[in-house]
């Protein structure tokens, strides 16, 4: 457990997406350090359910909206995380994942600028597409395919960062960019599409665990208190106020306030997780392979110098820890 912050001043916080899977834990863990949060979502992957238990904390409030048209609101920070995440649900309409990426960010950025906000975008390991290096550094420009099944959100998230960084440069917004990668734990969807929920849902039902490829492509997975801690460590680092954080870079961009990545570096194959995932299970599942989708990358794991220098932050959850509360929460489904 990591041990919640004290703030002598307490902030009203936007959570847009505060509804999904990594907003519903954020929400949480503001509200436990003290801040006043409104959570904004339209409901398209995130639920009600997710935040049923602290939805009549006297410090919360929940508000049905779509980023994608103008939202005004006095607060102090905001946390942009609304966007469809999963590969099925982000090409079931990507039109509107475009527009969320694009014209969400946007509204979010001019709300900022119009309230003085600091404002994080939660931008995605997807930006890199398929690498051509590894581990995948900050500096790494992507090998992306602008116009395959994915680029919707692989593009849109690409977009985004670019607004952000203009709006910084251009208006001087208090901006952060974390680059997620692949984060599970409870509240996630068993109809998302991404590889945990996947086969644990189908490990639980003893039925045939499906692995795109041979199972040979690798990830790395990070259990979502890990990542939340890393989000707000990086919303609450005080940009150009330490003389080390301007000796790190060659200039000011390439450092904060961004982007840095949040993700676990303990890279592992596809067919071991599960397989460890049957066998946490006692499973009767069996393995069967089918074609790799369209432009899925072979290797995903973060380098996370970065954060282990600025924030001094690791990920604290082992695998298997992460994978047995995770396998509880859907064993309750």
């Amino acid at each position: 457990m990591y041990n919640y912050h004290t703030y002598q001043n307490p902030k009203k916080i936007l959570v847009t997406g505060g509804a999904g899977f990594i907003g519903s834990h954020l929400c949480k863990r503001l509200l436990d350090d003290g801040h006043e949060v409104l959570c904004l979502d339209n409901y398209f992957t995130g639920t009600k359910e997710n935040i049923s238990h602290f939805s009549n904390h006297p410090r919360f409030e929940l508000i049905r909206h779509d980023i994608t048209e103008p939202f005004l609101i006095e607060v102090d920070w905001i946390f942009n995380l609304a966007c469809p995440a999963s590969p099925i649900h982000y090409q079931y309409n990507p039109v509107k994942t475009i527009k969320v990426n694009v014209l969400g960010a946007l509204n979010m950025l001019g709300l900022a600028k119009r309230v003085r906000a600091r404002i994080l975008q939660a931008s995605t390991s997807e930006i890199y597409g398929d690498p051509e290096i590894h581990p995948q550094t900050e500096d790494y420009w992507g090998h992306v395919n602008p116009i395959g099944k994915r680029s919707c959100y692989d593009e849109g998230k690409r977009v985004a960062e670019t607004l952000f960084f203009d709006y910084f440069r251009q208006n001087w917004v208090d901006i952060k960019v974390v680059r997620i990668f692949n984060t599970y734990g409870p509240n996630m969807r068993p109809d998302d599409g991404r590889v945990i929920s996947n086969f644990v849902v189908s490990a639980l039902n003893n039925q045939p665990i499906t692995i795109y490829g041979d199972g040979s492509q690798t990830r790395s997975f990070c259990y979502i208190a890990d990542t939340i801690e890393g989000l707000i460590r990086m919303m609450d680092y005080e940009t150009g106020t330490e003389k080390r954080w301007k000796d790190y870079t060659k200039s000011y961009l390439s450092g904060f306030p961004g982007p840095i990545n949040l993700g676990n570096p303990d890279e592992v194959t596809v067919a071991s997780i599960a397989e460890k995932i049957i066998q946490l299970t006692d499973s009767k599942s069996k393995l069967v392979f089918e074609k790799l989708p369209e432009d899925d990358p072979r290797r995903r794991c973060p380098d996370i110098s970065k954060a282990k220098d600025f924030l001094k932050w690791t990920p604290r959850t082992k695998l298997n820890d992460g994978l047995k509360k995770t396998i509880e929460y859907f064993s309750k489904k």
